[in-house]
């Protein structure tokens, strides 16, 4: 549905009032966002990112009259600045959205697509085995139709009321400007150095004098900043079928190498590619949690149906009466059980038959809640459910489901809720982080390796393997944007990056804020562990120091990892207040912010106030 039109200049005031309550309208600016925080509470609409600036720009926009979609856009394209290694016009996404005006909740799928030229033995070398991961990923060959200059423009076309050129400025002047270098930025830089090293114009942008980028030094791009004013002028008819588009197809077809290097294999990416993409809407994912509506991005993401299937599966425990130990055995127990059914059917459903409707029944779930004893953890990797629609006593276990390739950790993801009730659940990203490492010459940004997020080869050639590469295909994601409702009206919207992990951090924060009544915040910033249906659970320390020796007497074996995913979030409050949440330690914190704080201010509530975590849905 496309909205009334407002543009930057005919603004003349800020709106600010108390949220969905209603409330007078306010000249005052937003409250200046200059560094990171984990929690915000206020009114006038909030925004939580990995990043101050990006949360500054959205704000802004809140503050100037724009709604949530206008907002998530700006600050989609401000993260293109200061998170170039995880997100940008080079990559795609999935957006999800709820009307508070129709109270429909709707997803753009931005999802790249491979070249109408590639086939399922893209990824196969001469002799028919699969290419090295670090081979393909840093290739041209890895490059998908990149979706998010598309989802950008269906997001303001549809849900928006300001023009893409509004929406730009603010991400421009950043582009321009600068931010300034932060540990996270130069070590995630430092990372990828050898990488950015085999590209010439990708080591010329981010490794300036052909050094790491000092902290607290300004890093600019000016070449984005075109890049932009470019969309902001001319709309994104030139990235898919003009100037821009020749660029990209060149660039893939052609990697830029650096002098010396090695060269990387060429990509099949044509102008045909770029000028029939779509950035479609599609029906979202939806199921019943404990009296919530809970919405996700169907396939071809498995993030929506991965933590539906999960949570369907823990609604028959009393997880609300029960110890930390016995939820997170079930949450484990029932992450594992999704992700074994997530392998096995979930793919792009426009080229094989995804059974998402039984997969999110009832009754299917059912039938899989029966394989969890509360007493001792599944062996694993464990066989996947028959989703036929006829559901009974518990079935006789196959053989095991087949694991999942590998997926990058990045990609990035912003939250967004306005004064009107609106909320925009958005994760964008380029795949790993840094992408492919390719850089378009003059263009400022990295294009992804989103293709590598196909199966290379079938495990079992016997079986049906619905992630295998095909013209025009759209590879599985993780990626998981949440809108939880109840009877209707916003709740809350929530996200992550992480690879496949992004489903458990979804799955595990849900848990915690409705199950094991934390705020939005707390339930961010506990600690996490992420069951994918493998040998071992992947934790981070703090998870293992706290419920690991107890975990592990119930069979649960674990691998360490120092952190999992980036999680943002919005929730509602009652009383007319929105809360802001992001991480406080990993990927350097985030940023969550409003337009008007009150948090520990006189007769408002304090960090620790238990208004901050309303009982949610029926337990």
């Amino acid at each position: 549905m496309s909205r009334p039109r407002t543009t930057l200049v005919a603004l003349t005031a800020l709106t600010a009032g108390a949220l969905v309550a209603g409330g007078p309208a306010s000249a005052a600016p937003p409250e200046p966002v200059t560094e990171k925080r984990a929690l915000a509470v206020g009114t006038g609409g909030a925004v939580a990112t990995v990043d101050p600036d990006a949360t500054r720009v959205g704000l802004e926009v809140l503050a100037a009259g724009g709604n949530a979609a206008d907002a998530a856009v700006a600050t989609a394209a401000a993260l293109g600045v200061t998170e170039p290694y995880s997100a940008g016009v080079g990559g795609g996404g999935f957006f999800l959205y709820y009307d508070a005006d129709t109270g429909a909740v709707t997803t753009i799928d931005g999802r790249e697509t491979a070249p109408l030229a590639m086939g399922a033995d893209a990824f196969l070398d001469e002799a028919g085995e699969p290419l090295p991961f670090a081979e393909a990923v840093q290739s041209g060959l890895s490059v998908g139709t990149p979706g998010t200059p598309r989802t950008w423009a269906t997001a303001l076309e549809e849900f928006g009321t300001w023009s893409l050129s509004d929406t730009l400025q603010g991400a421009i002047q950043l582009a321009e400007k600068g931010f300034v270098v932060d540990e996270t930025f130069q070590q995630q830089t430092a990372e990828n150095e050898e990488k950015f090293r085999r590209f010439e114009p990708t080591a010329e942008l981010f490794l300036p004098g052909g050094a790491l980028p000092e902290v607290g030094s300004t890093f600019t791009n000016p070449d984005l900043a075109e890049t932009y004013r470019l969309l902001a002028d001319e709309g994104v008819d030139p990235f898919y079928v003009g100037e821009l588009a020749e660029e990209v197809v060149q660039t893939v077809q052609d990697p830029p190498e650096a002098a010396g290097a090695a060269e990387v294999r060429p990509g099949l990416l044509e102008a045909v590619d770029l000028s029939l993409y779509d950035a479609p809407l599609r029906e979202p994912t939806r199921i019943d949690y404990r009296g919530l509506e809970v919405y996700g991005m169907a396939p071809p993401s498995s993030g929506g149906s991965t933590v539906a299937e999960a949570l369907n599966i823990l609604e028959g425990y009393p997880l609300g009466a029960l110890p930390a130990v016995p939820v997170l055995h079930h949450y484990l127990e029932a992450s594992a059980l999704a992700f074994a059914d997530r392998n096995a059917y979930v793919g792009d459903p426009a080229y094989s038959q995804v059974p998402l409707a039984e997969l999110l029944s009832d009754g299917f779930a059912g039938e899989r809640a029966c394989a969890i004893d509360p007493a001792v953890a599944l062996a694993k990797p464990t066989t996947a459910g028959d989703p036929d629609g006829e559901y009974g006593p518990c079935p006789v276990e196959g053989e095991p489901t087949v694991a999942e390739g590998p997926e990058g950790p990045s990609t990035t993801h912003l939250t967004v809720g306005d004064a009107e009730g609106n909320i925009a659940s958005y994760t964008l990203t380029i795949e790993q982080t840094g992408g492919s490492g390719i850089t378009v010459p003059g263009r400022g940004f990295i294009l992804n390796n989103e293709l590598t997020d196909f199966t290379f080869a079938a495990a079992d050639p016997t079986q049906p393997e619905p992630n295998l590469p095909a013209p025009g295909k759209r590879p599985r994601s993780s990626m998981a944007p949440t809108i939880v409702l109840q009877d209707g009206e916003p709740v809350l919207g929530l996200g992550s990056p992480g690879g496949s992990t992004i489903i458990t951090t979804v799955l595990q924060t849900l848990v915690n804020r409705i199950d094991r009544d934390m705020d939005l915040a707390e339930a961010i910033a506990a600690p996490r562990a992420s069951q994918r249906n493998t040998t071992t659970v992947s934790a981070e320390p703090a998870f293992i120091e706290a419920y690991g020796p107890e975990l592990e007497a119930l069979g649960h074996e674990f691998t360490v990892v120092e952190e999992l995913g980036a999680a943002t979030g919005i929730e509602y409050l009652p009383g007319g207040l929105i809360l802001a949440a992001a991480e406080v330690e990993r990927r350097g914190g985030g940023s969550a912010g409003v337009v008007h704080d009150v948090l520990g201010r006189p007769e408002r509530p304090g960090a620790d106030d238990p208004g901050l975590a309303p009982r949610r849905g029926d337990r």
